[in-house]
């Protein structure tokens, strides 16, 4: 099997339950960057919440590329190249966070430059798995962020959006997406990136478009790439590429597109699927 390019989704695929990359997995990346594949970090974070992981396995020396956004920006993460950006314009971010109003227990989150902005930074606590967890705090540490309070977020925006980023406790979100969803089903992407997660992007979004954009000028073609995944926001670029696998512990509608199901993030998955389908691995030493 030729494999030129491996795409990886970040949380419950790349990394463990701990936010860090195994020393197996991580050996194995380098040895495959070694050989000269790609790496690909295809994630619904920001670019920024990317930057740190990319250093550790050393794609800024090796033109790795970034899908971050949930598909919005691709870019090489060695030259800090753009190479796709799709994003809500002024207005439409306007429609969309006016419309979230509505629904008194969706915390929307939006992001410029340093800061993430939100209506109330001691409002970011959810109960998740019968426990309480501040998801403003995750966020914002994940993405390298500061925090930053405004009155009205519809009000404050005078920039362009690569997504608008809501939370709630899951139930709620469960009860009310399709609400929240319904006055722009037609014109931009609305989906879910995690069970309290529900983000807003330019329509046609998706995590293989970004992807596409990126490999063609350097002629990788479908076949040749294996991508890894565990969310609904995986499907796109599991069934771009010519081996699609999911995670142990991905979800069940990502179990049932993929190629092959491999173990799960906190045994190494990643790691064991490659060896096994690059053979040559394994006589690297880095």
């Amino acid at each position: 099997m030729s494999i030129k390019a491996i795409v990886l989704d970040i949380d419950g695929t790349l990394t463990n339950d701990k936010k860090e990359i195994t020393p197996m997995t991580k050996e194995a990346l380098l040895k495959a960057q070694a050989m000269g594949i790609k790496l690909i970090l295809a994630s619904g974070r920001p670019t920024r919440g990317l930057r740190k992981l990319a250093h550790e396995l050393e794609m800024d020396q090796n033109h790795g590329y970034f899908v971050s956004y949930n598909g919005a920006i691709g870019l090489d993460c060695q030259t800090d190249e753009i190479l796709f950006n799709q994003s809500l314009s002024i207005e439409e971010a306007k429609k969309i966070l006016d419309h979230l109003k509505h629904f008194d227990r969706v915390r929307p989150m939006i992001d410029k430059d340093d800061y993430m902005y939100v209506t109330n930074v001691f409002d970011g606590w959810i109960t998740l798995d019968n426990k309480p967890f501040n998801v403003m705090e995750y966020e914002s540490r994940g993405g390298n962020y500061k925090l930053c309070e405004v009155d009205d977020l519809s009000e404050f925006v005078d920039f362009r959006l690569n997504k608008i980023l809501t939370f709630a406790d899951p139930d709620y979100l469960l009860e009310n997406y399709q609400k929240m969803k319904e006055p722009f089903k037609d014109e931009f992407s609305c989906m879910f990136t995690s069970p309290f997660y529900f983000e807003f992007t330019a329509k046609g979004i998706d995590k293989a478009k970004a992807l596409d954009a990126i490999l063609r000028p350097i002629h990788i073609k479908p076949e040749e790439v294996i991508a890894f995944g565990d969310g609904q926001n995986d499907i796109s670029i599991l069934t771009y590429s010519g081996h699609g696998i999911a995670m142990e512990n991905a979800v069940d509608e990502l179990k049932e597109v993929a190629d092959e199901i491999t173990l799960s993030n906190e045994n190494d998955g990643i790691a064991h699927t490659l060896y096994e389908k690059i053979p040559a691995l394994k006589e690297i030493i880095v």
